[in-house]
């Protein structure tokens, strides 16, 4: 089983792949989080990378592409795995399906978590956080009972840089121009399915798992 879930910063993408890994038993990869590890590791390719990411360039299309595809031929990923970030291009994508169609082997689901812009902005400005608890509030949804303070601490409640209204703007601007290429790819293909990623957060578990299930109940 492999899946390719899609979703702007905010949209609970990081949320869903844990709730599934944990369901499928199978890996979820984040570019990111492959990064990290090859560096740490101190593989020949994640010295690459690192001398790239020191130099403050954009890591290429064939490097990325190498690290997923070093990373899908380790043995924990032999029953599937959840792609979250990545395919980031319609290159990447390209190599993705030319390397599965190699190994034999298929993407099951292209998922997208589909979001109102406006929605999220104002879901995640109205988030503050209790520095020392870790207790997360919203000013809307979930509010403090003493405004900006929180309840298991009374201590002064923050937001985080990330969810300054003006930094969320940018932030899904930069993940539409980067990912509508690649949405299109496989929406043109037949293989995108979209969901509500506004729904709440169990629901869009459910009708992923709706999507994901499908075709092995048939």
């Amino acid at each position: 089983m492999i899946i390719v879930l899609f979703g702007p910063p905010g949209a609970g993408k990081g949320t869903q792949t844990a709730s599934l890994t944990k369901h499928f038993g199978i890996p979820g990869l984040s570019t990111g989080d492959m990064f990290r590890a090859a560096i740490a590791a101190g593989s020949p390719l994640g010295k690459k990378v690192k001398a790239v990411i020191d130099a403050g360039d954009l890591v290429s299309d064939d490097m990325v592409n190498d690290l997923v595809f070093e990373r899908l031929n380790q043995p924990d990923c032999n029953h599937g795995v959840i792609l979250d970030g990545y395919p980031r291009t319609v290159a990447q994508a390209q190599a993705l399906d030319a390397w599965l169609q190699n190994h034999h082997l298929k993407l099951d689901k292209v998922i997208e978590l589909k979001v109102d812009d406006a929605q999220l902005i104002e879901r995640r400005a109205g988030r503050l956080y209790a520095p020392s608890s870790n207790r997360t509030y919203h000013v809307t949804f979930n509010p403090p009972k003493v405004p900006g303070k929180c309840d298991e601490t009374g201590e002064t409640l923050v937001q985080r840089e990330d969810d300054n209204p003006e930094v969320v703007k940018h932030r899904l601007d930069i993940y539409a121009r980067q990912t509508s290429p690649v949405i299109d790819y496989f929406g043109k293909q037949g293989r995108l399915v979209v969901i509500d990623g506004m729904a709440p957060i169990d629901e869009v578990y459910q009708s992923i798992l709706a999507v994901v299930e499908k075709p092995r109940q048939a």
